[in-house]
């Protein structure tokens, strides 16, 4: 549990941050080697890191404390949600906290996104030239595509309606369990292949191996 909200919440701050790092690069290109230097970088890193070892360690610490009824966890992973579910107790200390968290953590930086990409897109409309406008969607895509599949699938989640027997019961719907897998384990290990394949010397190297095992 520790470790899937730590993992998580670093997911979003960091989306947040390379939104900000997007927006610089095609808004303010020639002050962007200074606005993102080295330093910029290792400081967002570790602000990113740290966010989610600290609030992950915060909401585990909290649960933890809870009186559980059971042993079982309806669901795929040790999910804090599922956790909270079996507590005996109220938990509406635990339901504030999360609340709390998810605003600062979550639905601030999709805020942050959401700023930095309507500046981008009104920025690249002022462009003149298709080929201009096109190489700069193109510096934004992979970020914008990983942006869509986590939150994506974290908002679906968590704004679908939910019936009447999900709400009152104890049980979590077989989709919620699917759909947190996804943006908690599928999209994190897409992101690799999303990132690789808009550098150009990963590219080259792809075709390299193509050419060599074609011609084997």
């Amino acid at each position: 549990m520790f470790l899937g909200l730590a993992m998580g919440t670093t997911e979003c701050v960091l989306l947040g941050m390379m939104a900000f790092d997007r927006y610089v690069a095609i808004c303010n290109p020639l002050r962007y080697p200074i606005i993102m230097s080295k330093s910029s970088y290792v400081t967002m890193a570790i602000g990113s890191w740290f966010s989610g070892v600290a609030n992950s360690a915060v909401q585990t610490a909290f649960v933890m404390r809870l009186p559980l009824c059971g042993n079982v966890i309806n669901h795929f992973l040790c999910e804090i949600l599922a956790v909270m579910k079996m507590a005996c107790t109220d938990i509406s200390g635990n339901e504030f906290l999360m609340v709390v968290a998810t605003i600062l953590f979550t639905l601030m930086p999709l805020f942050l996104i959401v700023v930095s990409y309507s500046l981008i897109i009104s920025s690249i409309l002022k462009i003149r030239s298709a080929e201009g406008r096109s190489r700069a969607f193109s510096t934004c895509s992979a970020h914008f595509t990983v942006v869509i599949i986590f939150y994506g699938t974290i908002l679906f989640m968590y704004m679908k309606p939910k019936s009447k027997d999900t709400l009152n019961g104890d049980d979590l719907d077989a989709t919620d369990k699917l759909i947190s897998m996804f943006y908690g384990v599928v999209a994190p290990l897409m992101n690799p292949l999303i990132y690789s394949l808009r550098n150009k010397d990963v590219k080259e190297a792809v075709k390299n191996l193509k050419k060599r095992f074609l011609g084997k």
